[in-house]
Order: structure tokens, then sequence, then C-alpha cells
């Protein structure tokens, strides 16, 4: 069953007021479902950032679609927050709070176990792309020439 961000984000909201909910930013209800299955960042140098912060930048980018480079500046740096969204997701914390938050609407009696969803979607490629000739391309044509209209002293023309 596919879910977007929107249902994922509706599971932890639970009735909270409109005025308390930023748009791209998780709420403090959220972030207190989310903080025990986030990892505390261990880091050598420098002060860690903020993992609400950066989860935060990372919801940015899945809702908004920009790219990487895009994310405002109140996130954080964005290499930072690309760095980990990518060791979130290698080490499953992503994956681990998808399933708290199916948890959560499975629990509320939100999720249909009977409904399943079928991508019916096909695309036809053209005759190019499996190595037909393209509509209106001609052969490059070849020069014919008979034996007898080559020069006498020209010799064979295969080289085996």
């Amino acid at each position: 069953m596919e879910l977007t961000l929107d249902d994922l984000a509706d599971a932890l909201r639970n009735d909270l007021p409109p005025e308390e909910i930023g748009r791209h930013e998780l709420t403090n209800g959220e972030w207190a479902v989310l903080r025990p299955l986030v990892p505390r960042p261990t880091t050598r140098r420098g002060s860690p950032r903020d993992s609400r912060q950066l989860l935060n930048g990372t919801l940015w980018i899945l809702r908004t679609g920009a790219p990487w480079r895009d994310l405002p500046e109140r996130y954080g740096p964005w290499r930072t927050v690309w760095q980990r969204f990518a060791k979130w997701r290698r080490e499953g914390v992503l994956e681990a709070i998808r399933e708290r938050l199916l948890e959560r609407l499975n629990d509320a009696g939100r999720l249909d176990w009977d409904l399943g969803c079928v991508d019916g979607t096909s695309v036809r490629a053209s005759r190019a792309a499996v190595g037909a000739r393209k509509k209106g391309a001609r052969r490059a044509s070849r020069r014919i020439m008979r034996s007898d209209d080559r020069e006498e002293d020209s010799g064979p023309r295969s080289t085996s």
C-alpha cells in the first residue's frame, strides 16, 4: 500500500489546532513521537546539528521536490541535511519512522488492509528504441560496381 507524506504526517497530527502546525515543519507533538526513533548525532568535531531541524529540512525537500542545494538556510547547510538523510536511510531510521507512522494509522483505524492498489501505467517505447529505423530516415546508398567496371589492374577487393 503506497502512502504519501501527507498521510503519514496526518498520523502524527492527532487533532492539533491548525495554528500550531507549520507548513513543512514538525510540531512539538509530532517530534515527541519521532524523537525516540531518531539517533543522537555522534560527531567528533564542531557542535552537532539538531536532529529535528535536519528532519524538517528533509521533509521540506521531500514535500517541495526542490533540489538539495535550494534548501532554505534555516534548516542548516544543505550538504549536512543530505548527509544525515543518506545516513538515516542507510541505517534504517527512516524505515523505522515509516513503520511507526503506519502503526499509528492502523491503531487509529485509518488503514484499509483489504484495499490493494496496482499501478497499471505503461509507456510505449518508440520503434527507434528497439532498433527500428526512424520515420523518414534514409539509408545511405552504397555504390555498387560490377566486376567488369573496375579497372583491370586494381586487383581483388577482398582481403581474404
